[in-house]
């Protein structure tokens, strides 16, 4: 968000806002189920090091088809790769991360989505918004659709890539889920807050793209 995006919020209340020429396809101020302040914003290289610290509190229930990798130095290759190679968002609270998502790759028309959330922080929301992020950003740069994979068990994922938009493409062993971008969700989730929140439908804006530098899909929260 540029500086004069945020010179155009109030605070953290942007019911009234109604977005400007220079805000990302989603705005980044999120306030989760329990009220606490959330900033969602593209990840940069220098994230590498909190992105590490975050994924160690991972343990065996927390991981899905093999993601994030068990060992330090796979994790730290894989998370080189998807700053790397991948659109990548992250969720900021009070100078740590705590979530982190992604596309991948940046150039297929229809890239794979991933979502992991801290294992202290999920049901509040977070996962949720995260997803919304990457949805907006891939609608903004021009894909035509996003994949996951999400193993049938996890529940509480399948209800939230349901949740925004996502729908049964293929059950063999994983699921397989797919959101067509010409889905109205994929214009809903860049709405600024005074759009989504207000009673009117909003008038059409052309969000500016972002680059969030993100692949498969372990779980997520709700």
């Amino acid at each position: 968000m540029s500086h004069d995006a945020t010179a155009a919020c109030d605070g953290w209340d942007g019911s009234e806002c109604e977005g400007t020429v220079h805000c990302p396809p989603r705005c980044p101020r999120f306030v989760d189920k329990q009220g606490a302040r959330w900033t969602l914003r593209p990840a940069a290289d220098e994230d590498a090091a909190a992105l590490a610290e975050m994924y160690e509190a991972f343990g065996t229930a927390d991981r899905a088809q093999g993601l994030p990798p068990v060992t330090r130095s796979r994790r730290a290759d894989w998370i080189e790769s998807m700053l790397a190679e991948g659109s990548n968002v992250v969720a900021e609270r009070d100078g740590e991360l705590f979530g982190h998502a992604m596309y991948t790759p940046t150039d297929a028309a229809r890239p794979e989505l991933a979502v992991f959330v801290h294992p202290s922080m999920q049901g509040r929301g977070v996962g949720t918004e995260l997803c919304k992020h990457v949805i907006a950003d891939a609608a903004a740069g021009g894909r035509e659709g996003l994949e996951l994979h999400v193993e049938s068990g996890n529940r509480v994922a399948r209800s939230v890539y349901r949740t925004v938009g996502f729908e049964l493409a293929e059950r063999r062993g994983d699921i397989r889920m797919a959101l067509d971008l010409d889905d109205a969700i994929a214009t809903e989730v860049r709405w600024p807050p005074l759009a989504r929140e207000g009673p009117d439908d909003p008038l059409p804006r052309e969000p500016v793209p972002i680059e969030f530098d993100g692949p498969r899909v372990a779980g997520a929260d709700d």
